[in-house]
C-alpha cells in the first residue's frame, strides 16, 4: 500500500485538490490522508465544507497581518512535525502558493518523494505573478514527479532539465473538480432555490458580468484602475449587472469598497463558496478575473474571459482564444468588454474556443501513474 500525504493550504488548491483526495480516500492501492496548513483559513474552510474534506493534519497557520518569512518558517516547522508521524512515501502539493514551496523543502529535508500537480506553468517573469513564479519554479526543482496540465507546462520542464520520465501531461485537476460541482448543481434542486432567492436582483439585468480580484502584483494602481475600468463599463451599460465577490484582503477591500460601493448596477458580495462561484459562472455572459483558475475552468463552461495581468502563465489559453490579455489598463478594459458585449461575432469565437485544460479525466491519470512509480 502506497502512503500519500496531500498537502494544502489556500481555497484554489483545495477545490483542485479535492477529487484526487476523495478518489485517492477511495482506491484501496492507496493509505491516503490530508492535511492543511491554514495559509488562508475562512475560504479555505468553505472549500472543505462543500467538498466534504475532512483534514487528518491542520496545522491552521493563519494569523493576521502575517509576512512571508513567519509563515514559510511555521509551514516548514509544523511539516517537519507532520511528516514525522506520518512517515508517507509521496506527498503531493499543488500549483504556486507558500505551502506549495514550503511543504516540498520539508519533504525534500526528509527525503521524501513529491508529487507535483499543476506543474510546469511559467510566465519567465519572477515578478508576476509576485511571489507564485518562484514558488512554482522552486518547487519543481525538488519535485520527483511533475503532473503537467499541458503539453506546453511539460516543454517548460524540459526545457528546465527536468528528466522527460518524471514529467506527464494529465491535464488540470480543475476541470474534475468543475464537472463535479456542475453535476451537484444540476441535481440539487434545493440549491438552485436557494441561489435564485440570494441573487433575486440579477434577473432585472440582461447580461452578467462576474468579476474578481486578488492577486499582490496588481495591488495598489492596479486595483484602483480596475475599479475605475468597472466603473466606466456600469455607467456605459446600465443594463448589464456586474457582481464582484470582494477578497478579504484589505489591499483589495478597501480600495473596491471605496470606488464601486455607489453603483446601482454593480454588486459587492462577500467571498462566495465554490459551489455558488460556480453557479455564478454558469449564469455569467463573460468574467473579469486576474485569477488563475479561472482562466481554465470558465472556458469549460463557454464563458470567456479576459485577464486583467500583463502576463499568463496559462499561454495555452490565450492562444486557444478562451482567455485574452487586458492587463490593468482601464482603456484596455473597458474596450475589452465592450467588444465582448457589442459584438456578437467577436464572443462567439471566444466563447466557442477550445479548452486546453483537459477532459475532467486528470485525476485518475494522476492515480495511474501514482501507482506506476511504486510498481
Amino acid at each position: 500500500m502506497i502512503k500519500i500525504l496531500t498537502v494544502f493550504g489556500t481555497r484554489p488548491e483545495a477545490i483542485k485538490m479535492a477529487p484526487l483526495v476523495l478518489a485517492l480516500g477511495a482506491d484501496e492501492s492507496f493509505e491516503s490522508k490530508l492535511c492543511v496548513t491554514g495559509q488562508h483559513r475562512q475560504m479555505l474552510d468553505q472549500a472543505l465544507e462543500i467538498f466534504e474534506l475532512k483534514p487528518d493534519f491542520d496545522l491552521d497557520l493563519m494569523r493576521t497581518n502575517q509576512n512571508l518569512h513567519e509563515l514559510s518558517a511555521r509551514i516548514i516547522m509544523g511539516m517537519k512535525r507532520v511528516f514525522r508521524e506520518f512517515l508517507p512515501d509521496i506527498v503531493l502539493v499543488h500549483g504556486d502558493t507558500l505551502t506549495t514551496f514550503c511543504v516540498s523543502l520539508a519533504a525534500f529535508y526528509e527525503k521524501i518523494g513529491i508529487g507535483h500537480v499543476e506543474a510546469g506553468l511559467r510566465t519567465h517573469d519572477l515578478q508576476a505573478p509576485w511571489p507564485e513564479e518562484a514558488n512554482r519554479k522552486l518547487s519543481s526543482v525538488l519535485a520527483d514527479i511533475h503532473f503537467a496540465p499541458t503539453i506546453q507546462s511539460k516543454q517548460n520542464l524540459l526545457d528546465e532539465g527536468q528528466p522527460s520520465d518524471s514529467v506527464h501531461v494529465t491535464g488540470n485537476t480543475v476541470i474534475d473538480a468543475l464537472f463535479w460541482m456542475k453535476r451537484k448543481i444540476v441535481s440539487s434542486p434545493d440549491f438552485g432555490s436557494k441561489f435564485q432567492k440570494q441573487f433575486s436582483y440579477l434577473d432585472e439585468y440582461e447580461r452578467l458580468i462576474l468579476i474578481t480580484g486578488h492577486r499582490r502584483e496588481n495591488f495598489g494602481d492596479g486595483i484602483k484602475n480596475i475599479c475605475l475600468a468597472i466603473q466606466t463599463l456600469a455607467k456605459k451599460y446600465p443594463e448589464i449587472g456586474f457582481v464582484f465577490p470582494v477578497h478579504l484582503n484589505p489591499n483589495v477591500q478597501v480600495p473596491v469598497e471605496k470606488l464601486l460601493c455607489e453603483f446601482r448596477n454593480i454588486h459587492l458580495v462577500e467571498p462566495l463558496d465554490y459551489r455558488t462561484f460556480v453557479h455564478l459562472m454558469l449564469r455569467s455572459y463573460l468574467i473579469l478575473t486576474d485569477s488563475g483558475g479561472i482562466q481554465e475552468e470558465a472556458p469549460a463552461l463557454g464563458k470567456p474571459v479576459l485577464v486583467m495581468r500583463d502576463t499568463t502563465e496559462r499561454p495555452e489559453a490565450v492562444d486557444a482564444g478562451t482567455v485574452r490579455l487586458v492587463g490593468t489598463n482601464v482603456h484596455n478594459i473597458v474596450s475589452g468588454v465592450s467588444t465582448l458585449l457589442e459584438n456578437t461575432d467577436a464572443y462567439e469565437l471566444v466563447s466557442h474556443a477550445h479548452n486546453p485544460y483537459g477532459d475532467g479525466n486528470a485525476v485518475q491519470k494522476i492515480i495511474d501513474v501514482l501507482k506506476g512509480n511504486q510498481a
